[in-house]
């Protein structure tokens, strides 16, 4: 099979980015699996988009998907996570400030998506915009990861901190494509 990448570099950032995902969403299936489906079915609707772009990650890699619509397919689907996790379904946090921090830096971060795929000439966009986005998004997961450890343990604490690194995980993927198809631009 022919691969999109020939830098071994790159070809690494795609294997660990879908190797740690699909670990991490395992995890959460089996978590699901643990607590019922009616206490965790939220995680299985978002554990549903994120194999969906662990899917186009190994069809765009593997040279089975396009580059407009895996940009515009996997951007759909991380930013319905963003928008299902963080903005209508957000975490309950200890206090108002970081759940207003995380909200704040989730609009920006849908915000970013939407700009960055609205455009028509999205190879235009810079290596440093791209890895902003990959930022924020650690940066959501690394507040979602303080306010966890600000809270009494619980047996969903080890489930929790696997589900909050899921998406920053699949983002550095897409965003490693990205700058690689910025880059031939």
């Amino acid at each position: 099979m022919q691969t999109r990448f020939k830098k071994n570099a790159k070809i690494f950032d795609i294997v660990i980015t879908a190797v740690a995902a699909m670990v991490s969403v395992g995890v959460m299936l089996y978590g699901i699996a643990y607590f019922g489906l009616k206490e965790a079915w939220p995680e299985l609707v978002l554990n549903l988009f994120y194999i969906a772009c662990l899917v186009m990650i190994w069809m765009y890699f593997f040279n089975r998907l396009d580059t407009h619509r895996f940009n515009y397919w996997c951007s759909i689907s991380v930013g319905i996570t963003v928008l299902l996790r963080d903005i209508l379904f957000p975490p309950q946090l200890p206090f108002y400030a970081l759940h207003l921090s995380c909200l704040t830096l989730a609009v920006l971060l849908l915000c970013m998506l939407t700009y960055f795929y609205a455009r028509k000439n999205w190879k235009s966009y810079t290596k440093r915009n791209l890895w902003l986005i990959c930022i924020i998004d650690m940066l959501i997961a690394a507040l979602y990861n303080w306010a966890i450890f600000l809270q009494p343990d619980s047996e969903y604490t080890n489930y929790m901190l696997t589900e909050i690194w899921i998406r920053p995980t699949i983002t550095y993927g897409l965003v490693a494509c990205f700058v690689t198809e910025s880059e031939k631009a």
